[in-house]
């Protein structure tokens, strides 16, 4: 492996400087607004699954976690590689000139399961081209990371989004290195930009879209998730998420309160941890039931939200977004591996 001097070991280790963006108070620091935030306008939105199967079998996933303990953090469990795929999507944003921005929203898991993916939806050939301008980290969670090396072989100086919450490992893992246990590598030094956001606060990405920080313990020892609104021009809101640890309700609620065209709340898209390994609990449904007051017009609900909660929303009458149920993914009552949709 490459040895690293003290200031890149810095950068990866979350010990420098926090680079933030966006509204913030002084000396990096971010806070929730005073006042409702104007984040712009985009005028659409187009986001494909490439792989929502995070896993293939809940079982052996929570018998992995069984056994490594009660305290034990994802870096402290053998989990089995045959059991890994991971979560990742494309995003593509048009803003009000008709240019268009795509970037990665998490890089999955299973190395070479996420290859196949990259390279069966042109992935890794808009990596190489320079295409996709950023790779967004939305939590810690080995199904969103631990794939880092697919997408730093076609791209190692892409610039890469993480919540400041990221623990120590994390930061390891980008500049290349190999865990022996849990079992978990990455070959290819980081090269690019590494920006952290820090929670509580509203961070602009480019206009007509943001990123918030959700301060929440998350599982396995692991903390934090970030999450993105895109306010779509005549449209409204749309909230984009990977896993959604902080819950479909704190994560509408802050857009309301804190977003100009909060009240809108157009579309809904990501994992929404209802029923992750399959069982829809009584709270969780409630949950769900809540929903209607958000009003939200296109729900495309995958990955964790788990298929017993989606087939509630379509019990309930809520607009859920369906697809083809192809390449690795259980149903096509869900957008999944390889289906898009359109917000705007």
């Amino acid at each position: 492996m490459k040895e690293y001097n003290r200031r890149e070991f810095l950068k990866y280790s979350g010990l420098a400087g926090i680079a933030t963006s966006g509204l913030m108070a002084g000396d990096g620091e971010s806070k929730d607004p005073d006042e409702k935030i104007d984040i712009g306008l985009c005028k659409k939105l187009t986001i494909t699954s490439i792989s929502e199967v995070g896993w293939w079998d809940n079982q052996q996933l929570l018998s992995d976690a069984k056994a490594g303990g009660s305290n034990a953090t994802q870096w402290e469990i053998y989990f089995d590689r045959d059991n890994s795929a991971g979560s990742s999507s494309l995003i593509e944003m048009e803003d009000l000139e008709g240019k268009y921005h795509k970037f990665l929203l998490d890089t999955g898991w299973n190395v070479s399961y996420m290859d196949k993916r990259f390279q069966k939806m042109g992935v890794d050939r808009m990596l190489r081209n320079g295409e996709i301008e950023f790779l967004y980290i939305s939590h810690e969670h080995l199904d969103h990371l631990w794939g880092l090396e697919a997408t730093l072989k076609y791209k190692p100086d892409i610039k890469i989004i993480v919540p400041s919450t990221f623990k120590r490992e994390a930061y390891h893992l980008m500049r290349g290195t190999d865990f022996m246990f849990p079992g978990v590598r990455n070959e290819i030094h980081h090269e690019g930009e590494l920006k952290q956001l820090k929670p509580g606060g509203i961070h602009e990405l480019l206009d007509g879209y943001a990123s918030v920080t959700f301060d929440v313990p998350i599982g396995l020892g692991i903390r934090g998730e970030q999450s993105l609104y895109f306010n779509v021009k005549d449209k409204g809101i749309v909230c984009v998420t990977g896993c959604c640890h902080q819950t479909i309700t704190a994560f509408a609620e802050y857009a309301q309160k804190y977003l100009l065209g909060g009240e809108n709340l157009y579309g809904l898209y990501g994992g929404l941890h209802s029923a992750p390994f399959g069982i829809l609990t009584p709270d969780k449904e409630k949950m769900i039931i809540d929903m209607e007051k958000f009003g939200f017009q296109k729900i495309a609900a995958n990955h964790c939200t788990g298929l017993a909660a989606v087939k509630k929303m379509i019990e309930l009458g809520y607009p859920v977004v369906r697809g083809t149920g192809q390449f690795g993914s259980k149903s096509d009552l869900y957008v999944g591996n390889g289906d898009s949709v359109t917000f705007g």
